[in-house]
């Protein structure tokens, strides 16, 4: 559903990236992993065609839902006016939505738990009702594949959760490609079965969750040791990826 050979982007003389290579099969989710200013957006907005490669192809089978890595809307947009906005390849120039829309926006807010907002004003609710309300908008637009910037980087433990396992059920139940930018090794471990560590401007590594969120190649790629650990909580076991701070 994704398949990206020897991507690499450039602004001026300030190489970003180089030969980024991946393919991600329809029902798998895959997370972009890297420090503030490793170009984790600018591989996402190439992929996504917002941004040109110098050199390289990305190409998407399937039509795409696209969420940016903030929701800022001007106007008091009702949510179910911001999730039809998902219908406007459908609806086309110069047209209306129509009834038909408007159950596409309403069947993408079932889906996600969010029927009971349809009528509320998008900028009262929550950071992570805004998050799922932008998912709902791109899943109105019928897409297969789903890319995402930072899904879960500014909400709470709650809602990251709600976000990210909404993300995972996705997946698995409607068979999306997803794709998504992170901070945090944790929400990679959570649902990722694939991910790319952007070490630096000339190494890219892909790779099951695996093997890539190891504590070798995450204190390589972070600057600090981490350490992965098992929590024991009734009878379930939680892995978690812990930072050493200094």
């Amino acid at each position: 559903m994704i398949d990206v050979q020897d991507l690499g982007f450039r602004y001026g003389e300030n190489r970003v990236f180089r030969d980024v290579s991946f393919s991600l099969a329809a029902g798998k989710i895959a997370a972009i992993l890297g420090p503030n200013g490793r170009g984790k957006t600018t591989l996402l907005k190439s992929v996504v065609g917002l941004l040109k490669p110098d050199t390289g192809t990305a190409s998407l089978g399937g039509r795409l839902g696209y969420v940016a890595q903030r929701a800022e809307i001007a106007f008091a947009y009702k949510v179910i006016d911001i999730v039809v906005m998902g219908r406007a390849a459908h609806v086309g120039m110069f047209r209306a939505p129509g009834p038909k829309d408007y159950q596409h926006a309403r069947n993408a807010l079932s889906l996600l738990g969010l029927s009971g907002f349809a009528e509320q004003h998008f900028n009262r609710l929550s950071g992570g009702e805004r998050q799922l309300v932008m998912i709902a908008r791109a899943l109105a637009s019928e897409c297969q594949v789903l890319i995402l910037d930072e899904p879960a980087s500014a909400l709470d433990f709650r809602n990251q959760d709600l976000v990210l396992s909404t993300l995972r059920r996705l997946a698995e139940d409607l068979g999306l490609a997803i794709l998504m930018t992170t901070h945090f090794p944790q929400h990679a471990a959570h649902i990722a079965d694939y991910a790319l560590l952007l070490q630096s401007a000339d190494d890219a590594q892909w790779g099951s969750s695996e093997e890539m969120l190891s504590e070798e190649k995450l204190e390589l790629l972070f600057g600090l040791p981490v350490e992965k650990v098992q929590v024991q909580r009734g009878d379930k076991t939680h892995s978690g990826i812990l930072p050493l701070f200094s």
